[in-house]
């Protein structure tokens, strides 16, 4: 279209970052204009998340030059980002865990509103945008979906000029996440601009004008995602075609290696949720999907699940044939259990150990480690195998865990669970923030232990994913499961309902209030 006299409202031009020696973004431009939707794509590492920060004050550039409506703006500042209008919604959420959802606000917006005050008004803009929030929770009991929508509301209350999303539905339901589009097509309509980071290419043609596209800190090229088709845009992210990962025909499941009977786990926080006769059979070769929105139980049955909880009855787990529930994580671990939590930092991996101690913290190999020894030069070969195997851009095999993105730090971590020989691998949001690359990298390996035998219990909230890779799909809702259902027979529609709670199943029905007039 043509272009408008008036300036962008932010433009950055020339941007130059190095980290050692490393240069992440080279001479990087971008502009955003008033009331404009653009999409920014790239693989992990391709400079992302350094070019957001630098916008929003948090990384001084080495080099370059940030204009706001045409003037020249300070940076590495953040107060004059967000006096510049500009907010920001993180993937790695920046919250106080042991504070309220209204207490991390009021300290993110620095007012001196009264808590009473700064809570109603969090809950109306919360009702006016969809966005259901209870203010004062710790945030601590939140899950990843609840994390963000507090994050989304801490930045509309500062009435942003650009608002900033990285990778937001990542923990979305299809609802939630059309529901947050209506949300940003309202903002953008009331002439906010909009910076959006995702790795779905669907949900970018639904949102955005323009396209910019890094790879390897640098801008390789601008589309119109309306017209690209995602294949071409994955294209320009990675620099190489897609290949596919469809799941070829089901494997004829083996034998039950993973059962839950009835399972019933009261939550061990007061925010948490109960699970409630949740009974599963996963059979080796099958890989069984579980979707469901953030805080519906997830947490509590991945504990349930590694041995972080144990069960009320020894058979209300069993594990490899074997009578499980009563175990702890080290025991399930040797009946064959790889586990891939969803915290990487902390709960997959020690942010300070480098990646060899790291490969040792879960494989039981007797090659590793003899008589309580651990064999150095053995393990360094295993780590450096994980690493190149699953792609992993790191410094080398002695970099801490914590100096490695996202991205990389999860393709080790599933890496490390695959290389372990597991029978059965529950999987806990594996390609969470991870690039399209890397993802179907994560998606292909998963595939092929299943066609290894090997049982797979994949909890995500990517519905795109579950239908892609796995044989029958539950959904778990206020802490109960559906039965499954094979994928191929259902939609994520139907699932999305199922997820939102809005549709009876058999079983669950029983919660459902009466109708009125019973008696």
């Amino acid at each position: 279209g043509r272009r408008a006299m008036t300036a962008p409202l932010l433009s950055v031009e020339d941007l130059v970052v190095r980290y050692g020696a490393v240069t992440a973004l080279h001479g990087v431009g971008l502009h955003v204009g008033a009331g404009e939707a653009v999409a920014l794509l790239g693989a992990n590492g391709a400079g992302k998340s350094t070019l957001v920060k630098i916008i929003c004050g948090v990384v001084a550039p080495d080099e370059g030059t940030m204009l706001c409506e045409g003037a020249p703006a300070p940076t590495g500042d953040p107060n004059a980002a967000r006096a510049l209008g500009i907010g920001m919604v993180f993937q790695h959420f920046s919250l106080f865990e042991t504070l309220t959802v209204v207490e991390n606000i009021a300290l993110g917006l620095g007012t001196r509103e009264r808590i009473e005050a700064l809570g109603a008004r969090i809950a109306a803009v919360a009702a006016r945008y969809g966005l259901v929030v209870e203010p004062g929770r710790r945030v601590h009991h939140l899950s990843v979906g609840e994390r963000q929508r507090v994050e989304i509301l801490r930045c509309l209350l500062q009435e942003p000029r650009l608002l900033i999303l990285d990778e937001p539905t990542s923990v979305l339901t299809p609802q939630e996440a059309n529901g947050l589009f209506a949300m940003l097509r309202r903002l953008a309509a009331e002439g906010c601009s909009i910076l959006y980071i995702s790795h779905k290419l669907e949900e970018i043609a639904a949102l955005c004008d323009r396209a910019t596209v890094l790879r390897a800190g640098r801008v390789t090229g601008e589309c119109d995602p309306r017209r690209e088709t995602p294949a071409a845009m994955a294209e320009m992210m990675i620099g190489e075609a897609l290949p596919e990962t469809r799941r070829a025909a089901p494997a004829r499941p083996g034998p039950a290696c993973l059962e839950l009977c009835a399972l019933s786990l009261p939550a061990d926080d007061p925010f948490g949720t109960d699970l409630r006769d949740v009974t599963l059979t996963l059979r080796a070769g099958e890989i069984l999907g579980i979707a469901g929105v953030a805080g519906n139980g997830q947490k509590e049955l991945l504990a349930a699940l590694s041995g972080e909880r144990r069960a009320p009855a020894a058979a209300d787990v069993i594990l490899a044939g074997q009578e499980a529930g009563l175990l702890g994580v080290a025991a399930r671990r040797r009946l064959g259990l790889g586990f891939v939590p969803e915290e990487r930092l902390g709960r997959g991996a020690v942010a300070e150990m480098s990646l060899t101690e790291n490969a040792l913290l879960t494989v039981r190999n007797p090659d590793l480690v003899r008589a309580g020894l651990i064999c150095h030069g053995a393990l360094r070969g295993f780590a450096a195998g994980i690493v190149r195997r699953f792609g992993v851009r790191a410094a080398g095999i002695a970099a801490p865990a914590a100096s490695l993105s996202g991205g990389n730090m999860q393709k080790f971590i599933i890496g490390r669970e695959v290389s372990g020989a597991p029978r059965v691998l529950v999987a806990a949001h594996p390609t969470w923030g991870v690039d399209i690359g890397a993802a179907q990298a994560i998606r292909r390996e998963l595939i092929a232990l299943a066609e290894a035998a090997v049982g797979i219990l994949l909890v995500s909230e990517d519905l795109a994913e579950l239908f892609e890779i796995c044989d029958r799909i539950a959904v778990l809702h206020g802490g109960r499961l559906s039965e499954p259902r094979a994928a191929a027979a259902t939609t994520p529609d139907a699932l999305g309902l199922l997820m939102g709670g809005m549709a009876a199943e058999t079983g669950a029905a029983a919660s459902l209030p009466e109708p009125a007039g019973a008696a």
